[in-house]
This record gives C-alpha cells, sequence and structure tokens, in this order.
C-alpha cells in the first residue's frame, strides 16, 4: 500500500484518481483550494504547502486547473511549485495529468501541429508544454498522462483497460480509466520522465 498526494482531488481527473487509488488500498489525501468534505486545503502555487501535504507520501497526482488565470502564468509556476516542494519533501514520483495537443502523433507530429487541428487555444497547449518542460529540468520521475484524443463525456464509464498510444484526435478515453493509468503508473512504474497518451 503507498501514501498519495492527489492535488486537485475535487476535479474530475483528480477525483477519479482518489477514488481508484482508495478502491486499490492506497492511503489517499485529496486536497483542493477550498474546504470541503474529506479533501484538505491546499494549494498547488505554494511550495511549501506542497512540501508540507507531501512528506512521508510515496508519490503525488497532480490534476490541476485555474480557468480565472493566465494558462502562461499558471501552468510553469504550478510545476516550478511542485518540483520545489516535492524535491524539499524527499518524494520523486509525480504523476501530472497532462493534455492531448502536445502529444506526438504516429508519425511523429505534434496533435496540435497537424493539418486543420483548432488553434484558438494554443496559447494554452504551449503553456502545458511550458510546465513539462520544467519538470525535465527537474530530479523528480515524472510522467505526464493525458489522453490520446479527448475524454469521452458522452460515455464517462469505467471500462476497467487503457493501452498507451499516439495522438489521435478521434480517440476517447474516460476519467475512471485515465485514473487507472495514473494509479498503474505508481504501483508499476512503465515510463519516466516523459509525456504519454492514453485510450481505450
Amino acid at each position: 500500500m503507498s501514501k498519495i498526494l492527489v492535488i486537485g482531488a475535487r476535479g474530475r481527473a483528480g477525483s477519479a484518481a482518489v477514488a481508484e487509488a482508495r478502491d486499490r488500498g492506497h492511503s489517499v489525501v485529496g486536497v483542493a483550494r477550498t474546504a470541503s468534505a474529506g479533501l484538505v486545503v491546499g494549494d498547488v502555487m505554494d511550495a511549501g504547502r506542497v512540501a508540507e501535504l507531501a512528506v512521508g507520501c510515496d508519490a503525488v497526482i497532480a490534476g490541476v486547473y485555474d480557468g480565472g488565470s493566465d494558462p502562461g502564468e499558471f501552468y510553469p509556476r504550478a510545476a516550478r511549485a511542485l518540483v520545489d516542494g516535492l524535491e524539499k519533501a524527499g518524494v520523486q514520483r509525480l504523476m501530472w495529468v497532462g493534455l492531448t495537443s502536445i502529444l506526438p502523433t504516429a508519425d511523429g507530429t505534434l496533435l496540435m501541429d497537424t493539418d486543420g487541428y483548432p488553434q484558438e487555444y494554443r496559447s494554452f497547449f504551449l503553456a502545458h508544454q511550458a510546465a513539462l518542460d520544467v519538470f525535465a529540468e527537474s530530479s523528480l520521475d515524472w510522467v505526464s498522462v493525458a489522453p490520446t484524443g479527448d475524454f469521452d463525456h458522452a460515455d464517462p464509464s469505467r471500462k476497467g483497460r487503457y493501452r498507451v498510444s499516439p495522438a489521435d484526435a478521434e480517440e476517447r478515453i474516460s476519467y475512471a480509466d485515465l485514473a487507472i493509468a495514473l494509479v498503474d503508473e505508481i504501483d508499476h512504474p512503465e515510463h519516466h520522465r516523459a509525456a504519454i497518451g492514453v485510450t481505450v
């Protein structure tokens, strides 16, 4: 059994990760920015608080978003706070809920650079990449896990399976099945310091 800190535990990816980890018997501490039943208060931007909460944990899952901030500032700053906090706490394994758009397709082209891919949120895509760049410069054993295409909002059920695959905008996966991949990478790590995409 591991002790896992989940930052962003009120969100869809974070809450699914909490449920998956607890179902496997792990000790889970869920973190949200405001008080809520079963969760502790913490902000991913606060490296000191991250360190405090992470002490004694075997791994951290972070699925964070702030719709009221500039993503170009939020994601790199959040990544730096995670790096600083986890290094201070002595925690190496970080699972980051990533973004499909910055993953390579089967021919190596980033999904966001393929013909016809929507560009109105490109600054958001690049902000996620900037976060990965921060992790890459750190000593953490991190993995970014994203859908290869998108989350399946039409069928959010847990299928109980997934596979690692290149980016493909047509693929879908539920939050519950993405959570399986996140917790698998804690229970039986197969990827290190890398970004992967998963689908069913």
